[in-house]
């Protein structure tokens, strides 16, 4: 059973994600910070990555970039509600996270890319 941790510090969209992929035969972990998702990363290490961009106690890029450093293939799904047009995402984002989708993706479309990058 592949492994994912959910990091966003909206406790509605950790639930709905958290719910879908565990109906979908994930094990899911949440963090709401990026401190607890840290240690979390130590701990019981996941096999994919959803992440918020802007959380309470840091950006999302600043954890991202430190969890790629302890786990380089880690692949990352950036989910937010900031939107980028695609050459930010080209030449900046995509250089830390696998994937990036717009928070009104919908779950099915999450799921999608969650599969493919867990297969």
């Amino acid at each position: 059973m592949k492994h994912i941790l959910i990091v966003d510090d909206e406790a509605p969209i950790r639930e709905i994600l958290s719910q879908m992929l565990t109906q979908s035969g994930f094990r899911v972990t949440e963090a709401a910070a990026a401190h607890e998702a840290l240690g979390k990363l130590d701990s019981d290490p996941p096999d994919l990555l959803i992440s918020d961009l802007q959380l309470e106690d840091s950006d999302g890029l600043s954890m991202i970039s430190k969890m790629r450093a302890k786990r380089p293939s880690l692949p990352v799904i950036l989910l937010t509600g900031i939107l980028f047009d695609e050459e930010v995402v080209r030449d900046s984002i995509s250089k830390l996270v696998t994937a990036y989708l717009p928070k009104t993706a919908p779950l099915a479309r999450v799921l999608e890319e969650v599969r493919r990058l867990t297969t």
